[in-house]
């Protein structure tokens, strides 16, 4: 919707030089993110966005996050436009300061946003395909540049917005499962392989004519590149329960993205990673119900507690292979 832009906000836009000293530009809010206030401006030089990070974050949990993350989420997409550089939009300004920064406007004509497909049942393998070969190419790449390391000390920010919101409350909720859930944690925290975005969810992705594009980093981090493949596979096995018709084209598209990213693992023996994706996603399956973020989709409470009874299972007896998951769920919903 039509909006007036924050004082503070128009004032770093004329610092960044995207707006003149006396325009006043049209703002359209955006809808759809949690952590941040984000405006699609059209200024006299064009259109674009800007997005500022919030100390709270907009769901019914109090649920608060430091705000200088966004200076991380600018680095992220720096680091990995290095690697990729299509996979990421372009940036226009940053103003720490302000907490805020300008990116390129993503035109929804030409760049359709992945969530959107899948709800409409459009689970297309090859996007999928791609999607796992861009992250499995900016985490070997980063794997590669180690000096990165210094520049994503983040453990606050991503226990934060990651850690202690998904696997810690999910600890709080089953406590039978805590104890798992807890090693979960500090194994995650402890690993430290390369570049990790943290938000890989197909609401985080748009899909354009040169591929997949990856937004809203602020959650990056050096740690552990399971964590990024764990969170994208989850949505798409939960998917299978909001798109029950779709079900068989996402299971494709899970073992797609699966396929095409451990082609690119360089950094590490493959069967490692495959392991710690295996354990993990069982706790990102709960924290979807009954975490500080539950899926919005997910509103029938027997889903839920289909979600809630395998996932307790898996986390009891875990598996150390992906495809052996991904079977189970499979025979779960009759796929």
């Amino acid at each position: 919707m039509s909006t007036h832009l924050p004082a503070e906000v128009l004032d770093a836009l004329r610092r960044m030089g995207l707006v003149g000293a006396v325009e006043i530009p049209a703002a359209t809010a955006l809808t759809g993110g949690v952590a941040s206030d984000i405006w699609r401006i059209d200024s006299a030089g064009g259109a674009f966005c800007v997005k500022r990070a919030l100390a709270r974050l907009k769901v019914a949990a109090e649920w608060l996050a430091p705000v200088e993350r966004n200076v991380f989420e600018v680095a992220w997409f720096r680091a990995a436009r290095a690697e990729v550089p299509s996979a990421v939009p372009e940036l226009l300004g940053h103003d720490p300061e302000a907490g805020l920064f300008a990116m390129a406007w993503l035109d929804p004509s030409s760049h359709r946003l992945w969530k959107a497909d899948l709800a409409a049942g459009v689970a297309d393998p090859a996007v999928a395909w791609a999607v796992g070969d861009r992250l499995g190419r900016i985490h070997a790449g980063t794997a590669a540049r180690p000096e990165l390391a210094a520049d994503f000390a983040t453990d606050a920010i991503f226990h934060a917005i990651r850690l202690e919101p998904y696997l810690e409350a999910a600890a709080r909720a089953h406590p039978d499962r805590a104890e798992v859930l807890t090693a979960l944690v500090a194994r995650t925290a402890a690993t430290r392989w390369c570049l990790v975005h943290g938000d890989v969810s197909p609401k985080n992705i748009q899909i354009g004519p040169d591929g997949p594009v990856l937004l809203d980093a602020e959650c990056a981090w050096w740690g552990d590149p399971a964590f990024d493949v764990a969170f994208c596979l989850n949505h798409l096995l939960l998917k299978t329960l909001w798109v029950p018709n779709a079900a068989s084209d996402l299971l494709a598209s899970f073992d797609a993205l699966w396929m095409a990213y451990r082609s690119r693992v360089d950094w590490e023996p493959v069967d490692a990673v495959d392991a710690r994706v295996a354990s993990l996603l069982p706790g990102l399956f709960l924290a979807r119900v009954d975490g500080k973020s539950p899926v919005e989709y997910l509103t029938n409470e027997a889903d839920r507690d289909r979600v809630r009874q395998m996932a307790r299972a898996w986390l009891a007896s875990p598996f150390d292979r992906l495809a052996d998951l991904r079977a189970d769920w499979t025979r779960e919903i009759g796929g």
